[in-house]
């Protein structure tokens, strides 16, 4: 568990003219800060079109940008007596429905009490295979996001569901409640998500970004919000929260992409369906999470006009 993870290498093609290197790669990578960026560039991790440059090198159209990310060392993950809602196990995978409050995996500054270590406790084989961060992790949720999220067990098991993510065969669908009227009742938001040029702890709507649909439901209307059942097509960082602030409907409770005259604990955005194809069996299966009690007392609240 102490070794570190090997070298990630990764292309990317400029999209646009005249933009920085350190910026496009910055809104390329999401997962890395512009600064740990500049520090690979000038340590010459970075190509365009196979030479080096500097950070604020511009791009053009059509560019090559080729990075390598050597691993960083990492610590060792303990268990912890975490209590973990496992709607399903096998062999091969787990379903877990997990609550608002716990972090997926260790980042710099959580390196503990998150998703991962509740599940080298509960499985003490779980630390054996694939990335020694983040173990059987193939998805994730925001931390104040609740709902459902599968692990592998197992190195094949792992590498079966990161195809199955790959090609968006698996089907992830979301109770969400947003601020609005959100018209009409069925449609879908296809805009470009990166990091947001102006705070890069933000995600937003950028042109550099990443391709990112989100498909969307109308359940009902409720009080100035709207309750929708929104599936996602991709897996961008903050995408849900992003996109329906984009319209103009963000999620309620949502301290960073809007803010809210509804009480609510937390960010109203719960994963309640998950379908894939067993790694094992090869079996369709899906699964199901109702509502949370905090995020059910709102739209009790909401029901009864209480706000």
């Amino acid at each position: 568990m102490s070794q570190s993870r090997e070298t990630q290498k990764r292309t990317f093609e400029a999209g646009i003219d005249d933009v920085r290197l350190d910026r496009f790669l910055a809104e390329a990578l999401p997962d890395l800060t512009r600064s740990h960026i500049q520090k690979l560039i000038k340590s010459g991790q970075v190509t365009i079109n196979g030479c080096q440059a500097s950070p604020a090198r511009r791009l053009k159209f059509s560019d090559l940008v080729d990075i390598s990310i050597p691993p960083t060392p990492i610590s060792k993950l303990e268990p912890e007596d975490i209590d973990l809602d496992v709607i399903y196990e096998d062999t091969e995978i787990a379903v877990i429905d997990k609550p608002a409050g716990l972090t997926v995996y260790p980042a710099p500054g959580h390196a503990g009490h998150t998703l991962v270590n509740a599940l080298l406790q509960r499985f003490p084989d779980f630390d054996c295979f694939g990335d020694t961060a983040r173990p059987g992790i193939v998805h994730r949720l925001d931390k104040d996001t609740s709902g459902l999220i599968v692990v592998a067990r197992n190195e094949k098991a792992r590498l079966d569901l990161v195809d199955q993510f790959k090609s968006r065969s698996i089907k992830k669908v979301y109770l969400v409640l947003v601020q609005g009227k959100l018209e009409p009742e069925r449609g879908a938001i296809e805009a470009p998500i990166g990091r947001d040029p102006a705070d890069r702890k933000r995600m937003a709507v950028v042109t550099s970004g990443r391709a990112a649909r989100t498909d969307y439901r109308v359940l009902r209307y409720l009080k100035s919000c709207t309750l929708a059942e929104v599936r996602i097509r991709t897996g961008r960082t903050h995408q849900i929260r992003v996109h329906m602030s984009a319209i103009g409907h963000p999620v309620v409770g949502d301290k960073k992409y809007g803010r809210s005259s509804i009480p609510a604990p937390r960010q109203f955005l719960h994963a309640c369906c998950l379908e894939i194809r067993l790694p094992g069996s090869g079996q369709i299966r899906s699964f199901t999470c109702p509502l949370p009690a905090d995020l059910e007392q709102v739209l009790k609240s909401l029901d009864k006009g209480k706000v």
